[in-house]
């Protein structure tokens, strides 16, 4: 009995094939999602409903998950975004509740969200406490301090008069049609771009997160790149938690924490672009693009938050596994 020589060729397309599939399956998925829902549901795909996800869903979530891309970048992690977005904002609402101008005001929530940053530098980079454990203290020490501010928890609420107004300059205007959250996400999207995948600063970031121990040694000053990384991503949180007050005219304790498992999540989705599975600033764009087409899709179809859940988490899982197996099979 003969067989039949499986040809050199034909396996090495094979493996093409399969590398390819792996590149953007990403990408095959979240087109698939966007399929699926829209013949469920024929709102799905209407221009209404994705000028609301854009302005409502995905805006905010993207600047705070191009932060934690920088952080995971480095090999770390930051569990205070949530924080950050929340005392910029209670800072932020505070200062227009007194009386201040909305620059007086943006200007004391993004130095609050910076101090979070800062905070988060010392203990990891001074003080030698993992990004891990350090991080968490800062969320338990950031919700106490809502907390203690604002009498238990209470929200908030600017409705009426100047600081409204000034809200609405700020989330409702637009240039050349385009809203102004959307231009803000725009620059943090660029500049992030730049930093991460065209600057000096940013190998050296991708150099800490892949082999640390050689990066140390190659002359690299660790501590202080670490620290703009964390600055950096509290300073993008700070922004998210400024342009979220100024769309809802209020400020609610703890809502931050919306944002913290999203962002996570939709940064290592993110990974599966790349072939070395590395964050990327695409590959966290179309990750926090996926989250929303699944949680929107979701919504329409009819199910609970509770079930929207589950669907993200079972979305996660079928997403990192896929990509897995095809890369083992490609090589």
């Amino acid at each position: 009995m003969s067989t039949t020589p499986v040809q050199p060729g034909l396996s090495r397309h094979v493996a093409q094939l399969g590398r390819l599939a792996a590149s953007y399956s990403l990408i095959v998925v979240f087109v698939a999602i966007c399929v699926v829902f829209s013949l469920v549901t024929p709102t799905f795909l209407s221009p209404a409903n994705l000028f609301n996800v854009l302005v409502n869903n995905v805006v905010l979530l993207v600047i705070v998950a191009l932060g934690l891309t920088l952080v995971v970048s480095s090999g770390g992690i930051d569990l205070s975004v949530g924080v950050a977005v929340d005392l910029a904002s209670m800072v932020f609402v505070m200062l227009l509740g007194a009386g201040y101008g909305s620059v007086v005001g943006i200007a004391g929530g993004l130095g609050t969200a910076i101090f979070v940053g800062v905070l988060n530098a010392v203990l990891i980079t001074r003080l030698k406490i993992s990004p891990f454990l350090a991080t968490l203290g800062v969320l338990f020490i950031g919700q106490s301090a809502q907390q203690l501010a604002t009498g238990g928890g209470q929200p908030i609420y600017l409705i009426t008069g100047t600081p409204a107004q000034q809200f609405d300059a700020i989330a409702r205007s637009t240039l050349a049609h385009i809203p102004t959250p959307v231009l803000v996400l725009i620059a943090c999207a660029v500049i992030v771009y730049l930093v991460l995948h065209r600057s000096v600063f940013g190998r050296q970031i991708v150099a800490l997160g892949v082999q640390p121990g050689v990066a140390r040694y190659s002359g690299i000053r660790v501590a202080r790149q670490l620290s703009w990384v964390y600055v950096a991503c509290a300073l993008l949180s700070g922004i998210a938690g400024i342009l979220l007050s100024a769309t809802v005219k209020s400020y609610v304790p703890l809502s931050g924490n919306a944002f913290l498992l999203d962002s996570i999540g939709a940064t290592f989705i993110g990974t599966t672009l790349s072939a070395e599975r590395r964050p990327s600033v695409p590959g966290t764009l179309l990750g926090v693009l996926m989250l929303a087409a699944m949680k929107n899709g979701l919504l329409l179809v009819g199910w609970n938050f509770y079930w929207q859940q589950v669907g993200i988490g079972v979305l996660v899982f079928v997403v990192l596994a896929a990509s897995f197996a095809l890369r083992r099979r490609s090589h």
